[in-house]
């Protein structure tokens, strides 16, 4: 169960899926601690008053999982003194160029579209969650285009190492869904071909997370087990746990 201290949607007029992790339940009866980690969208169309609101969070890390030609064809964060900006590029392949079989469940083919993420983009997994792990880097946030598939993963993976049930994890997944109808409208009037044809890619149906971590799993033993092996150590596991979990 969500413990709310905070609000978890972040309200800004040009980012459309800012939230923080904060709340749930985790290890040994702790709590994942508010104000740590923020997932969100691209944050690049930050400015004036919503830049403001963002600076006032007082992060200090943006990992942006995006490849190189999204950032150069939509741009960053805007520069700022302070704020360390990290590219950390999960590899994979292009989701336009693998075809979702008839009758196969949309819940299934985003569950393996993330476990290519999990397997080719290991090396930006890995230092996404290493940055995480760093309670110098905190506040952090962790974004891609969307804040939906990327981010999701990267989420889902710290959160579960958390101790946060695999309920919780899908439902906050899901929670992109209602935010996608204002990035949507928002699309539709600037890029409408962005969007067009493409309304399914949108949804953030619980059972594609669900499905993804029991796949994990059952290919790595554990999501701590895929952690380790994709190179994680036992200092930065207790780590992650020491400043994301509020005091035992």
């Amino acid at each position: 169960m969500a413990v709310d201290n905070h609000p978890r949607s972040l309200t800004f007029s040009t980012s459309y899926n800012f939230r923080d992790v904060g709340g749930y339940a985790g290890l040994d009866g702790r709590t994942v601690t508010w104000r740590r980690l923020f997932r969100a969208d691209s944050l690049h169309r930050l400015k004036g008053a919503d830049l403001e609101t963002f600076h006032a969070l007082g992060v200090r890390t943006v990992i942006d999982l995006r490849r190189p030609f999204e950032v150069e064809e939509h741009g960053r964060v805007p520069h700022s003194d302070g704020l360390d900006y990290r590219n950390l590029v999960v590899e994979h392949v292009d989701w336009e160029t693998v075809e979702e079989p008839a009758g196969m469940p949309h819940e299934r083919w985003l569950a393996d579209r993330y476990l290519n993420f999990a397997e080719d983009g290991r090396a930006g997994l890995a230092a996404a969650l290493a940055v995480i792990a760093d309670p110098a880097a905190a506040p952090v946030v962790v974004h891609c285009m969307a804040g939906k598939d990327r981010t999701g993963v990267v989420c889902a993976l710290t959160l579960s190492l958390l101790g946060v049930s695999d309920a919780e994890i899908a439902q906050d997944y899901a929670l992109t869904e209602a935010a996608m109808a204002s990035l949507t409208a928002y699309l539709e009037k600037t890029r409408p071909e962005v969007v067009q044809d493409k309304y399914h890619m949108f949804d953030c149906p619980q059972e594609a997370m669900l499905l993804f971590l029991g796949d994990l799993r059952e290919r790595h033993g554990s999501v701590e087990g895929y952690v380790r092996e994709i190179g994680i150590s036992t200092g930065q596991l207790a780590a992650l746990r020491g400043h994301l979990l509020t005091p035992a």
